[in-house]
C-alpha cells in the first residue's frame, strides 16, 4: 500500500503527536477496571483480552456529543465515515473501513436489524439514539461468530439496562432548526427484578437538502420508546426481555414538484436466557424479531423487512481455555411494491464453534461457522486470531478471517433481481500494534479485505452477466471486485488537566477492476479532541477533518476536502441538574457529502438535564 502523508496544518502536529504517542513515567495509582465486551466473540470479556480492533461508547459521550443521530456519533470513532442524503433523518451510508453500508452487520440488545429491500443493511436513520445506552464497534470481519453481512465488522447497540435503586431521568433540548427534543427514562432494581424504560420525541424543521432542486425545508419528527425487563429466575439463572420501537417521519427532496415524505417504523424484541451451571458451563438461548418498514408518500412505495433468529449458544471453560458451540437459525421474509406484492422470504440455519486461550503472554482465538442457506446452499467462513504481550503495556496482534454477505431477496428477485445471485465473498489480513499503561493509550492497525463477486447493478439494455436473460433498464449481478485497504491509528493521553484523543485513517477503498477509488469515501480522514475542566465546567473541542472523494466511482465528479471543529460544555448548576451545551461546526463551513446535496451548518444543542442521585 502506497499512502500519502495526510495534510494537516503546521499547528496541530504537537496535539496529534501527543494524543497518539505513548507517554512514560506516568503514575501507578490504581486505574478502572476495562469495560467488559460481548461483540468480539459473543462472550463477555474484558476489553484488554479481545484480539479485535474495537471501540466503546458510553451513554456520557453521547449526551456530550448533542448529536441528533447515531450515525454521527459513530462518525467520530477510528475507521468510520458517514454520508447522509440532507439532515439527521435522510438515507444515511456508514463506511466502516471504508466498506459498504450492507457490509456491517447490526444488532440492537443482540437483535438482529437488517433490511432485504435494495442493497440491503441496516436501517441507520431509523435507529433511535434517544434510546441508546452503549454502542460497541468492532472494526474486521466477524462472519465466522455472527453469519452473513459481518464483511467490515459489528456494531452492537445496547438501550438502559436497570441497576441500583429507582433512578429517573428527564433530559430537554433545543437546537438550531427548531430542533425540540424530550427524553424520558427510569431504571432500577426491586427484589430479583431489574428494569429500564425509556421514551423520547424530537422533531426539527429542517434545511433545505436540496436547495437547486426543490428549495424548501426538510424536517423530521421521530417518537421512540424502549424497555429492558429482566428477572433473576434462580441461582445463575437470568431471563430478560427487550423492546424498542421507532417512528420517523420525514420530508426529503424526491421530486421538484411536490412534497415528499418519508414513514419508516422500526421494532424489535427479543427474550434471553442465560444459565450459569458452573463455573464450568453456561447456556444461552434467545429467540427474536426486527422489523423494518419504509413508505413513501405521495410517490407510492412500501417495503417490510422481518428478521426473526433463534440462536442457542454454550460456553464450557477449561482453564485458561475457553470452548463455545452455537446453533443458530435466521428467517428472512420481505414484503415489498417493487415486487409485486410477493412476499419473499429465505432462512438460514448455521452451526458455530470458538476456541480461545489465554496463557501467559498468548491469546489465541479461533472460530468456523458454516451456514446453510434455502436458496444458495451452504458457505463456510473462519477466522484465526493472536496476540502477543511485548513488554509491559505493548501488544501485538496478527488475524486472518473470511465473510460473505448473502444477496437481499431484492437483488434477487425484483424486476431487476437475479436469482443466480451468489454470496459475496471477503479475505482479510491484519496486523497491529497495541499501547496502555495509566492514562495514555495508544494503537495501530493495518489491514488488507479483497470482496470478490461483489453485487453491482449493471445498466441496460443487454443480457443479464451470469443469468443470460434479456433486460431493458439494468439488472443485479456478481461483477464487482472490491479491496479495502488501510492504515489506522488512535491514542489518547492526559497532559496535565487536559485529555487528549486522536484518530487518523488512511485507506485505499477501491475498486479492483478500474482501480478507482469507491464512490464517497474518503482517502484521509481524522478525529482531534480535547477535554477539561474549567471554572466547574467540562469544555472539549474536536476537529473533525476529511479529505477529498469522488461521489460516483467512475471518479468525475470530486467533493472537497473539509475541516469541522465542534465545542462542547457542561456543567452541575444546581443539585440534581446538569446544563449540556455544543455548537458544532463553528466556522459555518459549506461542505458536501453527497453531490447536490446540502449539509447543516453551524448548529446550537442546548440541554437540561434532571437525573437524582
Amino acid at each position: 500500500m502506497n499512502f500519502r502523508l495526510f495534510v494537516l496544518p503546521q499547528g496541530l502536529w504537537p496535539l496529534a503527536l501527543a494524543a497518539t504517542l505513548p507517554a512514560h513515567g506516568q503514575s501507578s495509582a490504581p486505574q478502572p477496571l476495562p469495560p467488559t465486551v460481548v461483540t468480539a466473540t459473543r462472550v463477555p470479556q474484558p476489553l484488554t483480552d479481545v484480539v479485535a480492533d474495537v471501540s466503546v461508547v458510553d451513554r456520557e459521550t453521547i449526551e456530550r456529543s448533542g448529536a441528533a443521530s447515531l450515525g454521527e456519533v459513530l462518525s467520530r470513532l477510528p475507521g468510520v465515515e458517514l454520508v447522509r442524503n440532507g439532515g439527521p433523518a435522510g438515507n444515511t451510508s456508514l463506511f466502516l473501513r471504508g466498506a459498504e453500508s450492507r457490509f456491517t452487520a447490526v444488532y440492537l440488545d443482540g437483535v438482529r436489524i437488517d433490511s432485504q429491500a435494495g442493497d440491503g443493511g441496516a436501517s441507520w436513520n431509523a435507529l433511535p439514539l434517544a434510546q441508546v445506552d452503549r454502542i460497541e464497534v468492532v472494526r474486521g470481519p466477524a462472519a465466522a461468530v455472527y453469519g452473513s453481512d459481518a464483511i467490515a465488522g459489528v456494531v452492537q447497540i445496547f438501550t438502559r439496562k436497570g441497576e441500583g435503586a429507582f433512578n429517573p431521568s428527564v433530559t430537554a433540548a433545543v437546537g438550531t432548526h427548531h430542533r425540540r427534543a424530550l427524553d424520558l427514562s427510569a431504571t432500577g432494581t426491586k427484589g430479583r427484578l431489574d428494569y429500564a424504560i425509556g421514551l423520547a420525541r424530537e422533531s426539527s424543521d429542517g434545511f433545505d437538502a436540496r436547495p437547486t432542486f426543490n428549495p424548501d425545508r426538510d424536517g423530521y419528527r421521530s417518537l421512540s420508546g424502549s424497555a429492558r425487563l429482566g428477572v433473576k429466575l434462580a441461582e445463575g439463572q437470568r431471563l430478560e426481555a427487550t423492546w424498542l420501537d421507532h417512528d420517523l417521519d420525514a420530508d426529503y427532496d424526491g421530486s421538484r414538484t411536490q412534497d415528499d415524505r418519508s414513514a419508516s417504523d422500526l421494532r424489535s424484541l427479543g427474550l434471553h436466557w442465560t444459565a450459569v451451571w458452573s463455573k464450568h458451563y453456561t447456556t444461552r438461548v434467545s429467540v427474536s424479531e426486527s422489523q423494518d418498514r419504509y413508505a413513501t408518500s405521495p410517490s407510492p412505495y412500501q417495503t417490510k423487512t422481518r428478521v426473526r433468529s433463534h440462536l442457542w449458544q454454550n460456553e464450557i471453560r477449561l482453564g485458561a481455555q475457553l470452548f463455545t458451540v452455537a446453533a443458530e437459525r435466521r428467517e428472512d421474509r420481505l414484503e415489498s411494491s417493487a415486487v409485486e406484492g410477493q412476499t419473499l422470504s429465505r432462512a438460514q440455519n448455521a452451526l458455530a464453534l470458538g476456541y480461545g486461550l489465554r496463557q501467559g503472554a498468548h491469546t489465541l482465538q479461533l472460530n468456523a461457522r458454516h451456514d446453510d442457506d434455502s436458496e444458495f446452499g451452504g458457505k463456510t467462513t473462519g477466522s484465526i486470531a493472536y496476540a502477543l504481550a511485548l513488554a509491559q503495556g505493548w501488544r501485538g496482534t496478527l488475524s486472518y478471517g473470511s465473510a460473505f454477505r448473502a444477496p437481499s431477496l431484492y437483488q434477487r428477485f425484483s424486476e431487476y433481481g437475479a436469482p443466480t445471485l451468489q454470496p459475496q465473498s471477503s479475505h482479510n489480513v491484519e496486523a497491529g500494534l497495541r499501547y496502555a499503561q495509566g492514562s495514555s493509550a495508544f494503537s495501530v492497525a493495518v489491514y488488507r479485505n479483497r470482496v470478490r463477486d461483489l453485487i453491482d447493478f449493471v445498466f441496460g439494455p443487454g443480457p443479464c452477466p451470469g443469468a443470460g436473460e434479456p433486460f431493458s433498464l439494468g439488472c443485479y449481478a456478481n461483477v464487482g471486485k472490491a479491496e479495502y485497504a488501510g492504515l489506522s491509528l488512535q491514542g489518547n493521553h492526559r497532559l496535565g488537566r487536559v485529555d487528549l484523543s486522536a484518530s487518523v485513517d488512511f485507506q485505499r477503498p477501491r475498486d479492483r477492476a478500474t482501480d478507482n477509488l469507491l464512490a464517497r469515501r474518503a482517502p484521509r480522514h481524522a478525529t482531534l479532541g480535547a477535554r477539561t475542566l474549567w471554572a466547574d465546567w467540562t469544555v472539549g473541542a474536536d476537529w473533525r477533518l476529511s479529505s477529498y472523494r469522488y461521489d460516483r466511482v467512475d471518479n468525475l465528479t470530486r467533493l472537497g476536502g473539509y475541516g469541522l471543529v465542534d465545542l462542547s460544555a457542561s456543567r452541575t448548576v444546581a443539585k440534581d441538574w446538569t446544563l449540556i451545551a455544543r455548537v458544532d461546526n463553528l466556522g459555518d463551513k459549506d461542505y458536501e457529502m453527497a453531490k447536490d446535496y446540502a449539509t447543516a451548518g453551524r448548529t446550537v444543542y442546548l440541554a437540561l438535564k434532571w437525573s437524582p442521585r
